[in-house]
């Protein structure tokens, strides 16, 4: 048994080890940003990895690293997934967004801009616009989620990968730091419940596959679980992933006790799509 789960982990090792090709960087916005946070050298970029022509499969996702609103976790909750994403033929195109400081819509138009991006250049990076998904981690989940729920047209995606997801905006449930910085100490209880995102999922909300951690001490695992509840009322398809230790934030980190069933759990997920 041993030396199979040793084989096993082998095999996916060598997919997430693949090296992705060297990333194309693009500012988001040429001109000046929308929705100004107050800070001018905060920049919103994106990083292309595409994998190798003849094995693209056509699909992309968009990453949003976590950080609780305040910074990016650009490594393990983002480039360091793109070659797991390129060694199964998919785009993973990392979103470096801006943060919020209380302007929730700094962060939406980030990530909306960068769906569009990646659509208008879809055939020159040979992707099928009507199969890129979005993916986020902690807060990154919160923002990928709300992509998810709220965005129309070319901003709305296909699919969603949630890592231990900030969902509500609801006090008590919350995760209070990235609620502070995303809309504010003194929110609009309007707003709260307009970004709880398990509040706005409808039968037109996109297939989701959700993991996190039954020990989750920073973002309380109601927030994933709930969600997918709704999904599943609603008649959306979605897997949901409950690890029975980790915590929080461990991305895509081998040191995850969970991480080779993860990493297939998801796989798996990906491949009959």
């Amino acid at each position: 048994m041993r030396m199979k789960h040793l084989m096993l982990a082998a095999l996916l090792f060598s997919g997430v080890g693949v090296a992705a090709q060297r990333p194309i960087e693009l500012n988001l916005w040429q001109d000046n940003a929308p929705n100004s946070n107050g800070n001018d050298r905060d920049t919103a970029k994106v990083y292309v990895y595409l994998p190798a022509q003849k094995t693209a499969t056509g699909r992309a996702i968009v990453i949003c690293p976590g950080g609780a609103y305040t910074m990016l976790a650009m490594n393990h909750e983002g480039k360091d997934w793109a070659g797991f994403f390129n060694n199964l033929g998919i785009a993973a195109i990392v979103l470096k967004y801006r943060m919020p400081n209380g302007n929730l819509e700094v962060p939406i138009s980030d990530a909306e801009a960068a769906m569009r991006l990646v659509k208008a250049n879809a055939s020159r990076w040979h992707i099928d616009p009507n199969d890129v998904g979005i993916m986020g981690s902690s807060a990154g989940g919160h923002l990928a989620s709300t992509i998810a729920t709220h965005s129309k047209g070319d901003a709305k995606p296909a699919f969603q990968v949630l890592f231990y997801p900030v969902i509500t905006m609801v006090p008590g449930y919350t995760h209070q730091q990235s609620h502070d910085n995303f809309m504010g100490k003194d929110a609009r209880k309007k707003d709260e419940k307009d970004f709880s995102n398990d509040t706005q999922v409808t039968r037109f909300t996109p297939p989701a596959w959700i993991a996190l951690s039954d020990d989750d001490r920073a973002v309380m695992p109601a927030n994933g679980v709930n969600y997918y509840l709704e999904l599943y009322r609603h008649d959306v398809p979605a897997s949901l992933h409950v690890y029975p230790s980790g915590g929080h934030g461990w991305g895509i980190r081998p040191n995850f006790k969970h991480h080779v069933t993860m990493l297939q759990d998801l796989k798996d997920w990906l491949l009959q799509k």
